[in-house]
């Protein structure tokens, strides 16, 4: 029988693909696309790791979300110094979350609030998807937009906590593999990974009806 981390891993595999190749992303990282649309998509994930990091403190108690809850792994601040470096030191006045951000907010602080299972799926498809490709984005935005390596402006991709990403990868797939929950509940775990992802998604098509290229 396969591990629970390799069953989300697969079952979600679709939605992943899906997402990671959006109009929006393939223009961004193909350097199509100015830092505009780069600092515009910044914003949009400060809307949804306020989502998850506001609630994070209280669930470290939860016995099912509370193994996950690693303040090596939080990225506010870093995003916030971020925005700082794109949007100039009265950014927050100007922030202004996409509809479809919203909705995916909306739902991680649902989650957060009421099921901390359904937290655990869209704490794994944040952090570990930005743990892993979200280095190809940082990579990518200091070569496109000139940002000081691992400086401000790319600070979000920036694990200073953590030495060893393969490692702590690991780690968290054995913290999935253990979690306390019975099979249907894994199934709805599993359930709410893929509409995480369908979120995401949903966030990228808004961001490229945004920036749409040039025909």
């Amino acid at each position: 029988m396969d591990s629970f981390s390799t069953v989300i891993r697969t079952a979600s595999h679709e939605q992943h693909v899906e997402a990671e190749t959006s109009t929006f992303m393939s223009d961004l990282l193909g350097g199509r696309l100015g830092v505009d649309a780069y600092a515009r998509y910044t914003e949009q994930l400060w809307f949804v790791y306020e989502a998850l990091e506001s609630h994070a403190e209280r669930l470290a108690a939860d016995p099912v979300a509370g193994p996950f809850v690693r303040p090596e792994l939080y990225r506010l601040a870093a995003l916030e110094r971020d925005l700082a470096h794109l949007r100039g030191p009265r950014w927050r006045a100007g922030v202004t979350a996409l509809p479809a951000t919203r909705a995916y907010a909306d739902r991680v602080r649902e989650c957060a609030e009421t099921w901390p299972a359904g937290y655990i799926a869209h704490h794994y498809t944040r952090y570990l998807g930005d743990l892993s490709g979200g280095q190809i984005i940082r990579d990518r935005a200091e070569k496109t937009w000139g940002f000081e390596k691992k400086g401000d402006g790319v600070r979000f991709y920036v694990f200073e906590g953590i030495t060893n990403p393969a490692a702590f990868k690991r780690a968290y797939r054995e913290l999935l593999d253990g979690v306390r929950a019975d099979e249907l509940e894994k199934q709805r775990i599993v359930g709410e990974c893929k509409k995480a992802f369908a979120l995401n998604t949903a966030v990228f098509r808004a961001l490229g009806e945004e920036f749409p290229l040039s025909a």
